[in-house]
């Protein structure tokens, strides 16, 4: 599958993609492809693309050209379709029936290029119950029960909105591994193929393991009853609020703590002052008490003892004790200034000729510590018009129709050997098994210590070991390592996501892995750097989404200040609920990161262009996830944000309550203005002057949210969601149940949206689909794996005998 070398270092020199995208998933996916040497030419009206005017805009659109056409003449439809003639992949966000008008059904782009890769993105996906409905981002989160999961954000009772790109960004990701994954497979193909992606995957993909913890709950509810951090009174009721405390110091700054090893909780209750409750009778359980009273009483003392220093001297303690750490609270701008990103080079000044200079992060990727092309402003409107269209002076010509296989996986045949632990970098593994990458992963002879994060056997790992294979031994013995090396042989990538130095200790690092096996794609996936002032430090979901400013974005920029405890245990609550909520966090985030370079540096081999030592990490991907906000420049716009009350941006995208229960409405765009003047009229007129124009409706918000408000406590949250999207309103019933839980329903199973699976711990069990849906090539949906399951199989694999494999077992080499 190696083809001559490409021209440039870039891994995607020489694709073409056209990128008809209108909103930030689209945005998200093209600019990854952009940053990897893409040729990316972004089709705009001649009004311009509505995210020109978006915060995010210098840094979503940064590589691109800009191309203006008339889709509503045929001269622009024309002159559409000769650009796919010769293009590789097309990018659309918008319904189904738009698409057919344009003549970019699948079938016809078939037809137009059957070598294009077409990546269609849409809200809900083009088939189920809701195919057809609106597919802003807030109502796929409303109705999968985001909102209600991040209830406790916000003081009032009811669901808290979040402006954070957590389906988009899980949207776009799922689209570039459809991308790419075609695109390996048209390398021996040679045909293309539709592609899909849609938010609720997108969304339901940052969840790394509680989808198995409501599963018991569900299945077993006698034997096993839910424990969530905090009971309804707000009282810790779980062991990980201690060494994942969130406290304010002396002087106001806010403070996420990530010990939840033994060793390095026992270093922090060390440093508090307080190793004695350790010994003491009176702590005995630590650090999860049966009485209420004392883990309140507990929490108290770790928060008076975080508040008797300033920040800065704090930041001494962490200077000089390596095994107490703990991330500041910041906003997405102020995250770009993270020691790790600037010693990693993974934040750029790029000058744009509108808006001067514009600091941003770098490219998600980097190889050999370096981004992966140097980086070019956004394109003016309509820039690359004339130089465009004139390239199609000569005329294009459809490649010929190629039988291509149908229903084989696209990475079949591609072997993962995983070295790592916890939840990021190998769910990241985990996506590419669905698509048909066999995944062996190394464990520890007790295994992975995910597997036991949740007290029922088995459920904290399991959804992050669907379709791999466990090799259970011990990889600090020399036959352990030597184990290890003859599978990396017989690889195609390695992913590891130690800390900084531990694989070159182990002898797992890439100059190693590569000296045995040139052709390696090889991905570092660490929490920080391979190297640095926080490569040594373990690297959490909640420490890595205040570092890196998700968990400010979720509160709307709220930076709350307590005065007493009572405030400071308030605020910690709602912190913790914006950075600890296990549906969408820091880990779902890398882990959709790590998927897409994997496939890239895969794609970048079999096009003849093997990269070097590739890096993804936590922390930069979770930067990189906030372009839409975190590009800083004189005179932006103000990046998305929620009213103080977390009920949404503005009277026309926000959450309302009803007679029973919530709905978010969703009718931001002055097209859809008059459908919702029209489904209101039989209970308020807002066909009045204060609301007449955009203008207006901004400046007369509070009143306006206020009349609606009105309105919609009248009626069922059922009701109003039938009614207005009967006329093209958008409008959701909040779930006020978990996502995990939500998502097991009967409606999403036959919609397909999950799947059954069959596990030796949960036996037939419904499991989240896999994420990307192809019109020719198949997918995937196997259950996790027991630790060591496939060890002897392996091990026969690679030539050693039973006879060997029983010697490894009795010395306690492998499991």
């Amino acid at each position: 599958m190696n083809a001559a070398p490409l021209s440039s270092t870039a891994p995607l020199h020489g694709l073409t993609v056209i990128d008809l995208s209108l909103t930030t998933p689209g945005a998200y996916a093209s600019v990854f492809l952009a940053d990897a040497g893409a040729d990316v030419i972004m089709i705009e009206s001649p009004d311009g693309n509505p995210m020109r005017k978006h915060t995010g805009w210098p840094a979503l659109a940064r590589g691109k050209k800009s191309v203006t056409l008339d889709l509503h003449s045929d001269t622009g439809v024309a002159a559409l379709h000769d650009l796919l003639r010769g293009a590789d992949v097309l990018i659309t966000t918008s319904r189904p029936s738009a698409l057919e008008r344009l003549g970019l059904a699948a079938s016809h782009l078939t037809e137009l290029n059957p070598r294009l890769v077409s990546a269609s993105i849409t809200g809900w996906g083009t088939t189920g119950p809701w195919a057809n409905d609106k597919g802003y981002e807030a109502l796929v989160l409303a109705r999968m029960g985001v909102f209600h999961g991040k209830a406790r954000m916000s003081e009032r009772p009811g669901p808290s909105f979040t402006s954070t790109p957590w389906a988009s960004w899980g949207a776009a990701h799922t689209a570039v591994q459809g991308i790419l994954s075609a695109l390996y497979e048209r390398e021996s193909s040679g045909a293309g193929q539709h592609v899909e992606a849609d938010l609720l995957r997108g969304a339901a993909s940052m969840d790394t393991y509680n989808w198995f913890f409501e599963l018991v709950c569900a299945r077993w509810p006698d034997a096993y009853q839910a424990m969530y951090a905090f009971d309804e009174e707000g009282r810790p009721a779980a062991p990980l609020i201690y060494p994942l405390l969130v406290a304010q110091t002396k002087d106001g700054h806010w403070l996420q703590f990530a010990q939840t090893e033994p060793r390095l909780f026992f270093a922090m209750m060390t440093e508090f002052g307080l190793a004695h409750v350790f010994s003491d009778p009176y702590w005995q359980g630590l650090p999860l008490f049966e009485d209420v009273e004392r883990r309140v009483e507990l929490r108290d003392i770790m928060l008076e003892k975080v508040r008797e220093r300033t920040l800065a001297e704090w930041q001494q303690v962490f200077d000089m004790n390596p095994d107490v750490t703990a991330e500041i609270f910041n906003d997405p701008v102020a995250a770009l200034d993270h020691p790790q990103l600037q010693h990693d080079g993974r934040v750029v000044t790029i000058v744009d000729p509108e808006r001067g200079p514009v600091r941003q992060p770098s490219t998600l990727v980097h190889v050999d510590g370096k981004p992966l092309t140097e980086l070019h402003p956004a394109p003016r409107l309509g820039a690359d018009t004339d130089e465009v269209l004139a390239s199609l002076a000569a005329g294009s010509t459809a490649t010929p129709k190629t039988d291509a296989p149908a229903g084989d996986l696209p990475l079949a045949g591609v072997t993962i050997l995983e070295l790592g632990s916890m939840f990021a970098a190998p769910y990241g593994a985990t996506v590419l098994s669905d698509l048909g990458a066999r995944v062996i992963k190394i464990e520890p002879l007790a295994g992975d210590s995910m597997r036991n994060l949740v007290a029922f056997p088995e459920a904290g790992g399991a959804k992050v070991l669907q379709g791999k294979e466990s090799v259970a031994l011990n990889i600090n013995t020399p036959e352990g390592l030597a184990i290890v090396h003859e599978i990396a042989k017989r690889s195609d990538i390695v992913l590891q996501s130690y800390r900084a130095g531990a694989a070159k200790r182990i002898g797992v690092d890439a100059a190693t892995l590569k000296g045995l096996n040139p052709d390696l794609v090889y991905l570092n996936a660490p929490g920080y750097g391979t190297e640095g002032p926080y490569g040594g430090r373990p690297a959490y979901a909640p420490s890595v989404g205040a570092a890196s400013g998700l968990t400010m974005s979720d509160l709307g920029g709220l930076d709350l200040t307590g005065r007493d405890l009572d405030e400071i245990k308030s605020i910690a609550l709602r912190r913790h609920t914006a950075g600890a909520n296990p549906s969408v966090q820091a880990d779902g985030v890398a882990a959709l990161g790590v998927g897409s370079a994997m496939l890239l540096g895969l794609l970048a081999r079999a096009r003849g262009h093997a990269l070097g030592d590739m890096t993804a990490t936590m922390l930069s991907s979770a930067t990189y996830a906030l372009m839409d906000r975190n590009a800083d420049y004189e005179n932006r716009p103000e990046p998305p944000a929620s009213d103080a009350g977390l009920y949404g941006l503005d009277a026309l995208y926000r959450l309302y309550e009803a007679s029973d229960g919530w709905v978010f409405l969703a009718a931001p765009q002055e097209s859809e203005w008059n459908n919702l003047v029209e489904s209101l009229a039989p209970y308020t007129d807002l066909a009045v002057e204060k609301f007449s124009t955009p203008d207006l409706r901004t400046a007369n918000d509070a009143e306006l949210a206020e009349t609606i408000a009105t309105v919609l406590r009248t009626r069922s949250k059922v009701e109003w969601e039938k009614d207005l999207n009967a006329k093209d309103v958008g409008c959701v019933a909040v779930t006020e149940r978990t996502s995990e839980i939500e998502l097991q329903d009967d409606v999403y199973f036959e919609a397909g949206y999950s799947v059954l699976a069959d596990s030796p711990v949960f036996d037939e069990h419904r499991r989240l689909a896999p994420l990307t849906r192809f019109s020719r090539s198949g997918v995937k949906a196997d259950a996790g794996c027991m630790i060591g399951e496939h060890t002897d199989s392996v091990l026969s694999e690679i030539g050693i005998s039973p006879e060997r494999i029983s010697e490894l077992r009795e010395k306690d080499i492998v499991c």
